[in-house]
């Protein structure tokens, strides 16, 4: 390939190439909608390449980008000085798990970085923008990584809360020191600092947390998403809670030791519907009931895959589906209330 020869151009000039290249992608995205949404990892790495050569000619740019195959730091490099991470996703956020904090997979050369970020869903959208500024906060694969937010307000990034410039930081011959300093202001008693070897899709927050040291919302959104993603916390089985208990430490760090009484603390209940009442509920579906709202909500934004490797079964309908497994999960409960017809008559 070609490299151009030019003197580095001015982050201005990239900054136009860049805002070039992402009204070509905006509008390709509108006319090809569908095609899009199949554009994940590196099919639209090879997309944003194209979009940004296409817009190069007759720039300081011009055949100056590369794509760099590998596990490399950043995605696409222009002139050996600037950079693009590109990242996508097929759910409704602008949230990610980003490069690891000691960069040891950094191209040489490269100075300035910025983020690509499609959202695959309708309607596709894109954002982009300098990579230190949308870094909000540590979390943990198999080493820490930068927490994405692409909407994240300025003033608010990983290194003004650690009072040290990116740059400095990731130059520093001991990154991680100031962070681990950083996060151990934050521990309750009983807490601690945890870095475990895991698989690379599986991200933690720095510190394992203590269910008892969660507010009141916390505590009733994450018993929300275990509805969700647990419907076998209804039956009768004896060990019902235990996956339960395993992904709130794997995959949220929080250690619940009595995460059966989260849910069944107050025995029974009763249901008012149709001017009848319902006694003798268990407490458990008192909980759902209370929360079919944020239950829908949070069903929505869940991706068929994470519900498929929860649920051990293929998806067509997220509702129905799950709708499925809670009537089945609370068969052995003998209820009087027509559970399915409720919830389908009170969700909205």
């Amino acid at each position: 390939m070609v490299i151009s020869v030019n003197p580095t151009p001015s982050q201005i000039e990239f900054d136009a190439l860049l805002n070039s290249a992402l009204d070509s992608l905006v509008l390709e995205s509108k006319l090809k909608q569908d095609e899009y949404l199949t554009l994940l990892g590196k099919k639209f790495e090879g997309r944003v390449l194209t979009h940004m050569n296409e817009q190069t000619q007759g720039t300081p740019f011009e055949n100056s980008i590369e794509l760099i195959s590998g596990q490399k730091f950043p995605d696409i490099i222009a002139n050996k000085y600037y950079g693009i991470e590109v990242k996508t996703t097929k759910r409704n956020h602008w949230t990610t798990t980003g490069n690891s904090v000691l960069e040891g997979t950094r191209v040489d050369g490269i100075e300035r970085i910025y983020i690509m970020f499609a959202k695959m869903v309708k309607p596709v959208e894109f954002k982009c923008r300098l990579y230190e500024d949308c870094l909000t906060d540590i979390v943990v694969t198999h080493s820490p990584r930068y927490k994405i937010n692409m909407n994240l307000d300025a003033g608010q990034t990983i290194f003004d809360k650690l009072g040290i410039p990116y740059e400095n930081l990731r130059n520093s011959p001991n990154p991680i020191s100031p962070i681990v300093d950083y996060y151990r202001q934050f521990l309750k008693p009983g807490e601690e600092i945890w870095w475990l070897d895991q698989e690379e899709s599986v991200s933690k927050d720095l510190i394992i947390k203590l269910w008892n040291n969660l507010n009141i919302e916390t505590k009733r959104q994450y018993m929300i998403k275990s509805m969700i993603l647990f419907p076998d916390i209804f039956s009768n089985r004896p060990d019902k809670f235990n996956k339960l208990a395993v992904w709130l430490v794997n995959f949220e760090s929080i250690v619940c030791p009595n995460v059966r009484d989260v849910f069944t603390a107050g025995g029974q209940g009763t249901i008012t519907w149709n001017n009848e009442n319902y006694t003798n509920i268990p407490k458990i579906v008192i909980k759902l009931t209370d929360s079919l709202e944020q239950i829908k909500i949070h069903l929505d934004n869940f991706s068929p895959e994470i519900l498929e490797y929860h649920w051990q079964k293929s998806i067509t309908d997220k509702f129905k589906d799950w709708l499925d497994l809670i009537v089945e999960n609370t068969t052995h409960m003998k209820l009087k209330l027509d559970l399915r017809k409720y919830i389908e008559k009170n969700i909205k």
